[in-house]
Protein backbone atom coordinates (compact mmCIF):
# COMPACT_ATOMS: atom_id res chain seq x y z
CA UNK A 1 0.00 0.00 0.00
CA UNK A 2 1.47 3.42 -0.94
CA UNK A 3 2.61 5.59 1.95
CA UNK A 4 3.03 9.33 1.96
CA UNK A 5 6.47 10.75 2.68
CA UNK A 6 5.12 12.65 5.69
CA UNK A 7 3.96 9.41 7.27
CA UNK A 8 7.09 7.47 6.30
CA UNK A 9 9.22 10.13 8.04
CA UNK A 10 7.69 9.07 11.35
CA UNK A 11 9.78 5.88 11.17
CA UNK A 12 12.94 7.94 11.82
CA UNK A 13 11.67 9.22 15.17
CA UNK A 14 12.57 7.87 18.59
CA UNK A 15 10.33 8.29 21.65
CA UNK A 16 11.27 10.72 24.40
CA UNK A 17 13.45 12.87 22.13
CA UNK A 18 13.32 16.46 20.93
CA UNK A 19 13.18 17.06 17.18
CA UNK A 20 13.35 20.03 14.82
CA UNK A 21 10.15 20.95 13.00
CA UNK A 22 10.72 22.68 9.67
CA UNK A 23 8.62 25.25 7.85
CA UNK A 24 6.67 25.19 4.63
CA UNK A 25 4.11 22.91 3.00
CA UNK A 26 5.93 19.60 3.43
CA UNK A 27 6.92 20.35 7.00
CA UNK A 28 3.41 21.35 8.05
CA UNK A 29 2.05 18.12 6.57
CA UNK A 30 4.62 16.23 8.65
CA UNK A 31 3.56 18.17 11.75
CA UNK A 32 -0.03 17.08 11.13
CA UNK A 33 1.04 13.43 10.84
CA UNK A 34 3.20 13.73 13.96
CA UNK A 35 0.35 15.31 15.88
CA UNK A 36 -1.80 12.27 15.22
CA UNK A 37 0.97 10.01 16.52
CA UNK A 38 1.35 12.20 19.63
CA UNK A 39 -2.37 12.01 20.34
CA UNK A 40 -2.02 8.22 20.23
CA UNK A 41 0.53 8.44 23.03
CA UNK A 42 3.91 8.82 21.32
CA UNK A 43 6.13 10.94 23.64
CA UNK A 44 8.12 13.55 21.73
CA UNK A 45 8.74 17.30 21.80
CA UNK A 46 9.67 19.76 19.08
CA UNK A 47 11.61 22.92 18.32
CA UNK A 48 9.78 24.98 15.68
CA UNK A 49 11.62 26.91 12.96
CA UNK A 50 8.89 29.51 12.45
CA UNK A 51 5.90 31.08 14.14
CA UNK A 52 3.61 29.34 11.63
CA UNK A 53 5.07 25.93 12.44
CA UNK A 54 4.82 26.62 16.16
CA UNK A 55 1.16 27.51 15.85
CA UNK A 56 0.39 24.38 13.85
CA UNK A 57 2.34 22.15 16.25
CA UNK A 58 0.54 23.48 19.30
CA UNK A 59 -2.82 23.12 17.55
CA UNK A 60 -2.24 19.38 16.98
CA UNK A 61 -0.94 18.69 20.48
CA UNK A 62 2.85 18.69 20.03
CA UNK A 63 4.72 20.11 23.03
CA UNK A 64 7.35 22.70 22.08
CA UNK A 65 10.59 23.72 23.77
CA UNK A 66 13.11 26.46 23.03
CA UNK A 67 16.33 25.46 21.30
CA UNK A 68 18.37 26.66 24.27
CA UNK A 69 16.63 24.18 26.57
CA UNK A 70 18.26 21.15 24.92
CA UNK A 71 21.86 20.21 24.12
CA UNK A 72 21.03 18.49 20.84
CA UNK A 73 18.11 17.55 18.62
CA UNK A 74 17.71 13.91 17.62
CA UNK A 75 16.58 14.82 14.11
CA UNK A 76 15.23 17.76 12.11
CA UNK A 77 12.50 17.17 9.54
CA UNK A 78 12.07 19.83 6.89
CA UNK A 79 11.32 20.47 3.23
CA UNK A 80 13.48 21.97 0.48
CA UNK A 81 13.08 23.98 -2.71
CA UNK A 82 15.91 22.26 -4.57
CA UNK A 83 17.89 19.06 -3.97
CA UNK A 84 20.95 18.29 -6.11
CA UNK A 85 22.51 14.83 -6.71
CA UNK A 86 24.84 15.35 -3.72
CA UNK A 87 21.83 16.17 -1.48
CA UNK A 88 22.85 19.80 -1.19
CA UNK A 89 19.86 22.09 -0.89
CA UNK A 90 18.38 25.46 -1.63
CA UNK A 91 15.83 26.42 1.00
CA UNK A 92 14.07 29.61 1.95
CA UNK A 93 11.17 30.08 -0.44
CA UNK A 94 9.05 29.89 2.74
CA UNK A 95 11.22 32.69 4.26
CA UNK A 96 12.42 30.74 7.33
CA UNK A 97 15.87 29.78 6.05
CA UNK A 98 18.03 31.04 8.93
CA UNK A 99 16.05 29.36 11.70
CA UNK A 100 15.85 26.23 9.56
CA UNK A 101 19.64 26.18 9.18
CA UNK A 102 20.22 26.75 12.91
CA UNK A 103 17.91 23.86 13.78
CA UNK A 104 19.47 21.63 11.11
CA UNK A 105 22.95 22.22 12.54
CA UNK A 106 21.66 21.45 16.04
CA UNK A 107 20.30 18.06 14.94
CA UNK A 108 22.17 14.76 14.66
CA UNK A 109 20.31 14.01 11.43
CA UNK A 110 18.56 16.14 8.78
CA UNK A 111 15.63 14.48 7.01
CA UNK A 112 14.24 16.31 3.97
CA UNK A 113 10.78 15.79 2.41
CA UNK A 114 10.24 16.83 -1.22
CA UNK A 115 8.20 16.17 -4.31
CA UNK A 116 9.89 14.79 -7.43
CA UNK A 117 9.99 18.23 -9.09
CA UNK A 118 12.36 19.53 -6.38
CA UNK A 119 15.17 17.21 -7.57
CA UNK A 120 17.49 19.23 -9.83
CA UNK A 121 20.70 18.38 -11.69
CA UNK A 122 22.39 21.51 -10.29
CA UNK A 123 21.49 23.97 -7.55
CA UNK A 124 20.09 27.18 -8.96
CA UNK A 125 18.10 25.41 -11.67
CA UNK A 126 14.88 27.05 -10.48
CA UNK A 127 16.69 30.39 -10.58
CA UNK A 128 16.14 31.80 -7.09
CA UNK A 129 18.29 31.91 -3.96
CA UNK A 130 16.88 33.64 -0.85
CA UNK A 131 19.30 35.58 1.37
CA UNK A 132 18.38 37.03 4.77
CA UNK A 133 19.90 40.43 5.62
CA UNK A 134 19.81 43.00 8.42
CA UNK A 135 17.43 45.88 7.56
CA UNK A 136 20.13 48.44 8.45
CA UNK A 137 22.52 46.80 5.98
CA UNK A 138 20.08 46.24 3.12
CA UNK A 139 21.55 48.88 0.75
CA UNK A 140 25.14 47.65 1.09
CA UNK A 141 24.03 44.01 0.88
CA UNK A 142 22.20 44.72 -2.38
CA UNK A 143 25.29 46.46 -3.74
CA UNK A 144 27.60 43.56 -2.93
CA UNK A 145 25.15 40.93 -4.15
CA UNK A 146 24.99 42.76 -7.49
CA UNK A 147 28.78 42.58 -7.66
CA UNK A 148 28.37 38.81 -7.45
CA UNK A 149 26.01 39.03 -10.47
CA UNK A 150 23.09 37.78 -8.41
CA UNK A 151 20.48 40.40 -9.40
CA UNK A 152 19.04 40.78 -5.87
CA UNK A 153 15.39 41.80 -5.40
CA UNK A 154 14.03 42.48 -1.89
CA UNK A 155 10.96 40.35 -1.23
CA UNK A 156 7.82 42.35 -0.49
CA UNK A 157 4.68 41.64 1.48
CA UNK A 158 2.31 43.80 -0.50
CA UNK A 159 3.67 47.34 -0.55
CA UNK A 160 6.06 46.75 2.35
CA UNK A 161 9.36 44.94 2.56
CA UNK A 162 8.83 41.51 4.06
CA UNK A 163 10.12 41.01 7.60
CA UNK A 164 11.16 37.53 8.72
CA UNK A 165 10.46 36.02 12.14
CA UNK A 166 13.95 37.28 13.02
CA UNK A 167 13.05 40.88 12.13
CA UNK A 168 15.17 40.85 8.97
CA UNK A 169 14.53 41.29 5.25
CA UNK A 170 14.74 38.58 2.58
CA UNK A 171 16.42 39.22 -0.76
CA UNK A 172 15.76 36.89 -3.68
CA UNK A 173 18.83 36.46 -5.86
CA UNK A 174 18.69 35.29 -9.48
CA UNK A 175 21.45 32.73 -9.78
CA UNK A 176 20.97 30.40 -12.69
CA UNK A 177 22.73 27.04 -12.28
CA UNK A 178 25.46 27.36 -9.62
CA UNK A 179 28.80 25.80 -10.55
CA UNK A 180 30.30 25.90 -7.04
CA UNK A 181 27.58 26.22 -4.36
CA UNK A 182 30.02 26.04 -1.42
CA UNK A 183 32.12 28.88 -2.82
CA UNK A 184 29.07 31.03 -3.50
CA UNK A 185 27.71 30.38 0.00
CA UNK A 186 31.03 31.53 1.49
CA UNK A 187 31.15 34.68 -0.64
CA UNK A 188 27.61 35.66 0.32
CA UNK A 189 28.32 35.14 4.01
CA UNK A 190 31.34 37.47 3.75
CA UNK A 191 29.07 40.43 2.96
CA UNK A 192 28.60 42.60 6.08
CA UNK A 193 24.95 42.51 7.11
CA UNK A 194 24.14 39.16 5.51
CA UNK A 195 22.76 36.71 8.07
CA UNK A 196 22.89 33.68 5.77
CA UNK A 197 21.71 32.29 2.44
CA UNK A 198 19.41 29.43 1.54
CA UNK A 199 22.35 27.24 0.45
CA UNK A 200 22.53 24.16 2.69
CA UNK A 201 25.78 22.41 1.76
CA UNK A 202 26.78 19.01 3.16
CA UNK A 203 24.05 19.00 5.78
CA UNK A 204 21.49 16.48 4.54
CA UNK A 205 21.40 12.83 5.65
CA UNK A 206 18.17 11.51 4.10
CA UNK A 207 15.76 12.77 1.42
CA UNK A 208 12.33 11.19 1.07
CA UNK A 209 10.97 11.83 -2.41
CA UNK A 210 7.29 11.62 -3.27
CA UNK A 211 5.31 12.19 -6.42
CA UNK A 212 4.14 15.75 -7.02
CA UNK A 213 0.43 15.09 -6.53
CA UNK A 214 -0.24 12.86 -3.52
CA UNK A 215 3.36 12.86 -2.15
CA UNK A 216 3.40 9.08 -2.06
CA UNK A 217 6.91 7.76 -1.44
CA UNK A 218 8.84 7.01 -4.65
CA UNK A 219 12.45 6.88 -3.44
CA UNK A 220 14.74 7.35 -0.45
CA UNK A 221 18.09 9.07 -0.97
CA UNK A 222 20.74 8.78 1.72
CA UNK A 223 24.09 10.48 2.15
CA UNK A 224 26.34 10.64 5.21
CA UNK A 225 26.62 14.18 6.51
CA UNK A 226 29.92 15.96 5.98
CA UNK A 227 31.09 19.13 7.75
CA UNK A 228 29.49 22.35 6.49
CA UNK A 229 31.65 25.00 4.87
Amino acid sequence: MPVKIFEHALQWLEPNTVIGLGSGRASLAFVEALGERVREGFPIRGVATSHATAERAVSVGIALVELGEVDELAIAVDGADEVDPHLNLIKGYGRALVREKVVAVAARKLLILVGQSKLVPQLGTRGKLPVEVLPFALPICLRHLRRLNLEPVPFRDGARLYTSDNGNHIVDCATGPIDDPARLAAKIREIPGVIDSGLFIGMTDVVLVGDDTQFELTQTLEHPRVPTV
